[in-house]
């Protein structure tokens, strides 16, 4: 038990570290998009809008920038590789079906024996719902105990 739950653990840890990479390449597109400048690729196409200078980076800067963000993304996806080959090898299907099998077995038996527990308590309940009506329907005198 104890070892799925380190299972589970590495499993969330994938999971976070999943959604941290999503983050960094949201903001990275972000910054891309936000920061840059406008370029002409081609001599057919020519540039409609330009952006006021303080809205976008220099040349050196964006280049250091889109590095960092590149590295940023390479270190989380090596870090979400190395959570990945930390999971456990998946255990065989007949494997999985027999442990199913036996936890189902289980659950039956758990079944009977709370059914069992429900009607022991129930007929308690009767018999001691039943005395207590003899008693207070003999308040009046004594209760079947004759010396």
């Amino acid at each position: 038990m104890l070892q799925e739950l380190s299972h589970m653990d590495r499993i969330t840890q994938l999971q976070d570290e999943i959604q941290r990479l999503l983050t960094i390449m949201s903001s990275t597109i972000a910054y891309l998009t936000a920061r840059s400048t406008f370029l002409q690729v081609s001599e057919q196409i020519p540039i409609t809008k330009i952006r006021n200078p303080d809205k976008y980076d220099s040349p050196e800067l964006f280049e250091a920038n889109k590095n960092e963000l590149v590295q940023d993304l390479i270190v989380k996806a090596k870090q979400i590789e190395y959570l990945i080959q930390s999971l456990p090898v998946p255990e065989p299907e007949e494997q999985q079906a027999n442990r199913l099998q036996a936890l189902e077995r289980q659950m039956q038996d758990a079944n009977e024996e709370y059914i069992q527990a429900v009607d022991r308590a129930k007929n308690l309940h009767r018999k001691i719902s039943e005395f207590l009506r003899i008693m207070l329907d003999n308040a009046d005198g004594p209760v079947g105990l004759v010396p």
